[in-house]
């Protein structure tokens, strides 16, 4: 499948790093303009109803080749990558037939991606990978997933004698920064459940994920000249560093794995007089999530106890909850997915997510999405990749899962 290296590589060329701060929808520009080129491309291809809104969603539908009654699937994907590392002037690097070894990504820089460091290199001896330079990430999330969905449907439309329903598939924004779904039109898209491609390694397959929410924490303090400041002072800083003494030190992400939940400092910053910080709590289990967010409650109220009203203001919100308690009343879009695997030769890796799904917050308005692997590994980062073979894989995967509901 040439054409999907191809599309992928044209994909990767697009910078569209979204940005938490920005107030714009989507965040960043250059997602439309991959969005644009996405529209374009559909259009030529001769998918039918292509539209693409003010606010970056684009979506498609490929109509159905037969009368049977055969329910309506969607795919779909994200348009943006992380903020982890730069996403502008990726320059991919092509290995042909690893070897096993360390991979020289950037000889001006020494930089190397080794199976010292990442052992899942070894299972792709033999096979052709992508690889960035070292100094941005790939992409690969998502847009491997992006050119998986639409190498699938191009695979439909030149070949007619494969019955199929109608298929939708969809392309969104701002996924990493959790706003994917903010103005996605379920009632538009009009599917009876659908699947997002964006999972991980080859096999991936997840329908549950972290509850998440998050806090925000502004310390307030007393600023006075230090030589003068005994009983005066307060120390917005140290007083953010009490705050987080309080919470249980090995629940950390640094320090979790499986279903274990945790609290997770992002960001903070500050002076004498006003400090801040930003965190982000998850928890598989939604009554835990709870008790974690009341943690932070009487963490607050101790302090302000102790220092003064309004010493400390918290403000707690909830980001997504865990898809499994919607999927498992229609548990057959995770069976067929994992017949679909089996049946093209791949193991499912059936595994929760650390993290969360725009399928997550799709579940809970009605539209029940599961979320199946795209091949790459190390997201987020500059020693991302993708192995070719597992993206053929992923494309022969969606083939499979629209053969067996229209059998």
């Amino acid at each position: 499948m040439q054409k999907l290296v191809e599309r992928f590589l044209k994909y990767v060329s697009y910078d569209t790093m979204s940005i938490e701060e920005s107030s714009t929808v989507p965040s960043t520009p250059g997602q439309l303009m991959l969005a644009g080129e996405l529209k374009r491309e559909l259009e030529e291809m001769g998918l039918q109803d292509v539209s693409l809104d003010g606010n970056g969603y684009l979506m498609a539908t490929l109509p159905a080749n037969t009368d049977r009654n055969i329910p309506t699937i969607g795919f779909l994907a994200h348009m943006d990558t992380s903020d982890g590392a730069s996403g502008a002037n990726v320059k991919p690097n092509i290995v042909r037939n690893y070897d096993g070894g360390d991979i020289l990504m950037n000889k001006q820089q020494n930089l190397v991606l080794s199976p010292k460091d990442y052992p899942e290199l070894a299972e792709y001896i033999g096979q052709d990978l992508i690889t960035t330079d070292g100094t941005t990430l790939l992409g690969a999330d998502d847009k491997a997933g992006i050119a998986e969905i639409i190498t699938a449907m191009e695979h439909l439309l030149e070949h007619q004698e494969i019955p199929h329903g109608m298929i939708r598939i969809a392309f969104t924004p701002d996924e990493e920064i959790a706003r994917g779904t903010d103005y996605f039109d379920v009632e538009k898209f009009n599917a009876d459940f659908a699947y997002t491609i964006d999972g991980g390694k080859l096999g991936e397959l997840e329908y549950e994920n972290f509850n998440g929410a998050r806090a925000d924490v502004v310390i307030n303090g007393r600023s006075v000249h230090p030589g003068s400041a005994k009983d005066i002072m307060k120390n917005a800083m140290l007083l953010s560093m009490e705050f987080n003494s309080m919470l249980p030190p090995f629940e950390t992400p640094g320090h979790t794995e499986g279903y274990e939940g945790f609290f997770h400092l992002e960001k903070i910053s500050g002076r004498v007089e006003s400090a801040s910080m930003k965190y982000i709590i998850r928890d598989f289990d939604r009554s835990k999530l709870e008790e974690r967010k009341d943690r932070m409650r009487k963490i607050a109220e101790y302090m302000n106890d102790k220092y003064g009203r309004d010493t400390v203001v918290l403000e707690l919100s909830n980001q997504y909850y865990n898809m499994r308690e919607k999927i498992e009343p229609v548990i057959h879009v995770v069976d067929n997915a994992k017949r679909a695997m089996k049946e093209v030769g791949i193991t499912p890796i059936i595994r929760p997510i650390r993290g969360g799904t725009d399928g997550a917050r799709l579940c809970f308005r009605g539209l029940p999405t599961p979320n199946i692997f795209t091949g790459g590994h190390n997201y987020h980062g500059r020693y991302e990749y993708i192995p070719i073979n597992s993206m053929n894989k992923a494309v022969e995967v969606i083939l499979k899962l629209i053969e067996i509901y229209s059998n």
